[in-house]
């Protein structure tokens, strides 16, 4: 079955019976845009927490939301009954968007029969179909195999040398506030502005109500941004929203993509990376 990177709640409801179907709930606890879940104690029906607080990080790590190595990926997987011909189907509570955040770990992780609900939880509650409260959930242990792809992440050390050789366009997910240093940052001690030479595209941007715009809007919006053919490098906050916008130009390019993982929560230490505003 080929999967769409993003996928309706019309689709899920008449796929749910697929039994090589999983779905996971990727809602966070919080989250530093500010945005309020109207749901936060259902779940759909029969959905299993990918949770990126506790489980899906490195632990060892300063940096928030970092991705965990492969063995650690591989073993989280498995504890939810995940195989390598699962067809996964990731949602969040805030609409779109911890979603693509999991969509894009597990496709670095070598796994691309995954797609995003679009609309999410909100979208699915919408329709009246089947939800049930959040309860932990006894799964039979997977067979996941991990591959990770390391050409699908960049570092800080990367980006460094890239402010003089412009190899990639580096695309900031944050807001148009932060980007150019005018409000402060949420996390403490942290600089204001972006990254040298990159190029601002607010995730909500790409978003109408929670539901990804459709593929003639976001040509429009990436067209915009001058991008042609140059590779791209994602960042955000903390690695999470940058996903929403790398997600809307996977389904409109064929650029090469990657993710800054460690995004401002590492670049924006203070007196640690040259800061532009």
């Amino acid at each position: 079955m080929n999967l769409n990177l993003v996928v309706s709640v019309k689709w899920l409801f008449e796929n749910i019976e697929n039994p090589n179907l999983v779905i996971l709930d990727a809602s966070p606890s919080g989250n530093k845009s500010n945005l309020i879940p109207e749901f936060t104690d259902i779940q759909i029906k029969d959905a299993r927490k990918f949770d990126m607080e506790k489980v899906f990080l490195d632990q060892e790590s300063t940096i928030p939301n970092m991705m965990p190595n492969e063995k650690v990926f591989e073993a989280a997987c498995r504890k939810l009954g995940i195989n390598n011909n699962s067809l996964i189907v990731v949602y969040d509570n805030l609409g779109i968007y911890a979603s693509p955040r999991v969509w894009w770990m597990f496709k670095s992780m070598g796994h691309s029969k995954i797609a995003v609900l679009d609309g999410g939880l909100l979208a699915w509650k919408n329709e009246n179909l089947p939800t049930e409260p959040i309860a932990k959930k006894v799964t039979l242990s997977g067979k996941f195999t991990a591959k990770y792809h390391a050409d699908m992440v960049v570092d800080a050390n990367i980006l460094l040398e890239n402010i003089n050789l412009k190899k990639m366009l580096v695309v900031d997910a944050r807001s148009e506030e932060r980007f150019n240093g005018i409000i402060p940052e949420p996390r403490e001690n942290m600089s204001s502005g972006h990254i040298p030479n990159s190029i601002n595209l607010p995730f909500e941007e790409v978003l109408d109500n929670g539901k990804m715009k459709s593929k003639a809007e976001l040509t429009k919006i990436f067209n915009n941004l001058k991008i042609e053919n140059q590779p791209l490098a994602f960042t955000c906050g903390s690695g999470i929203t940058a996903c929403i916008i790398l997600l809307a130009s996977e389904l409109i390019s064929e650029n090469k993509k990657t993710l800054y993982d460690g995004s401002w929560a590492e670049w924006g230490q203070e007196g640690k990376f040259p800061v532009e505003k």
